[in-house]
């Protein structure tokens, strides 16, 4: 893992640019046990090993596929995995998993998008409720861009996502979300801001009342 090398971790492309957003809030959030929800192949997960402050890492996915690939990606020190430091989980961040109810922060980076939308009470009564970090990072496409990378009218960006939010709707369901369960919510733009459709993503930061 390169985490001293700085061409390797220049802020380019849209995603790189997520994942540094994440990492950084989380540094700033004073955070040390993370659950990454949703980690795919582990890309964040790679990212924030490379921050001492991290003490715990685990990484959720259904995919044991992309576990595999995130467990070859963790390659600490010399190589190996640490694993005293990182868990991979092969499971649904909607079931709640009392082994990871004490952790300080969950995040779900593009991943939010892929739960069938009667579902999403399932993630909030699992993550807000179960699990109950003082931080949550929530990182979603911004429908309203779409039109800026060349979508048609009504298509999403993956076919597997299940819907895509306008800035009202997620601040609406983020606000509803923090409200029933004490949080503030707190909203980020990421990438370059058009000032009709604002920015490619949006995140919220909910922070524990």
């Amino acid at each position: 893992m390169r985490c001293s090398d700085d061409e390797y971790w220049n802020v380019t492309s849209l995603h790189q640019q997520r994942l540094e957003k994440v990492v950084q809030t989380l540094l700033t959030c004073a955070a040390e046990h993370i659950l990454d929800l949703g980690c795919g192949q582990g890309e964040l997960l790679t990212r924030l090993a490379c921050e001492k402050q991290f003490k715990r890492i685990v990484g959720m996915d259904t995919s044991i596929e992309a576990l595999t690939a995130a467990r070859q990606r963790l390659t600490v020190g010399k190589g190996g995995y640490d694993a005293d430091r990182f868990s991979l989980c092969h499971a649904s961040f909607t079931d709640f998993d009392k082994d990871f109810a004490k952790f300080d922060a969950a995040v779900m980076v593009e991943t939010i998008e892929h739960i069938e939308p009667k579902r999403l009470s399932a993630v909030e009564r699992a993550v807000f409720i179960g699990y109950r970090p003082k931080v949550v990072l929530i990182t979603t496409p911004n429908y309203e861009y779409n039109t800026l990378h060349g979508l048609p009218e009504g298509a999403l960006r993956h076919r597997d996502h299940y819907f895509e939010w306008s800035r009202t709707k997620f601040r609406a369901w983020a606000g509803g979300v923090a409200k029933r369960n004490n949080y503030l919510v707190v909203f980020d733009d990421i990438g370059t801001v058009d000032p009709r459709y604002g920015s490619s993503t949006q995140m919220a930061t909910f922070k524990r009342g």
